[in-house]
This record gives structure tokens, C-alpha cells and sequence, in this order.
């Protein structure tokens, strides 16, 4: 099955910018679709952005639009958070996450429960 992996993750200060990566194992040319979410402590996950593996539409929590870009390389199976203007409200556990286009299917691509192939997370720090 898939497997995710992510990195880039790290501290920053208030204004900075990341590129968080998130490498994949064991696709087929299933399309899938794929995202990043986050968790503060003691917060539910939200969802941050998501596109889909073939390219075309991505979808982002209004609290990102115009600050972050998703992105997906087929070639490399990887898939990007391009992060600017961080703040620190966006500080968090950042998942990457996968399903199949089938599964999404009737669910918002921002709701965590449409994805069922997660990674481990990389920590997001950021520093007023």
C-alpha cells in the first residue's frame, strides 16, 4: 500500500517561509488525492490544502489563501506545502495525507475523514 513520509518542518519566525515535502512509496496510476492538514495542541485536525495527483484543481482553508501552495510532482511522487508569511497561529503537527478518488467521493477534500493513508507528521513552529 501507500506510504507517506513527511519533512521540512522546523521553526521559523513570524513572516518566514517553509517547503514542507511529503515523498510517497507503493503508488499505482490510481489517481488519488492528496493533503496537508494540520493539529495544534489541545485543537481537532483541519484541513490545510489538497489537489489531486493528475493536477487541476487544489482547495485551501481560507485561513491560508494567498499564503500557501500545494503542489504535487508526479515524477518524484512527492508532494509540497509551499508556506509563506507564516504566522503564529499556523504553528502545528502538519500531516500529509492520501485517498483514493473513489473514496473522496461525497466528502469535502479539506474533511480528514475522506483520507485514509496518513503520514506521521513534521512539527511547525513559528515564533512571533
Amino acid at each position: 500500500q501507500v506510504q507517506l513520509v513527511e519533512s521540512g518542518g522546523g521553526s521559523v519566525q513570524a513572516g518566514g517561509s517553509l517547503r514542507l515535502s511529503c515523498a510517497g512509496t507503493g503508488y499505482t496510476h490510481s489517481s488519488y488525492y492528496m493533503g496537508w492538514f494540520r493539529q495544534a495542541p489541545g485543537k481537532e485536525r483541519e484541513g490545510v490544502a489538497a489537489i489531486y495527483s493528475g493536477g487541476g484543481s487544489a482547495y485551501y482553508a481560507d485561513s491560508v489563501k494567498g499564503r500557501f501552495a500545494v503542489s504535487h510532482d508526479n515524477a518524484k511522487k512527492t508532494l509540497y506545502l509551499q508556506a509563506n508569511s507564516l504566522k503564529p497561529e499556523d504553528s502545528g503537527m502538519y500531516y500529509c495525507a492520501a485517498a483514493l478518488l473513489e473514496r473522496t467521493m461525497g466528502w469535502e477534500r479539506l474533511d480528514s475523514r475522506a483520507y485514509d493513508i496518513w503520514g506521521k507528521g513534521t512539527q511547525v513552529t513559528v515564533s512571533s
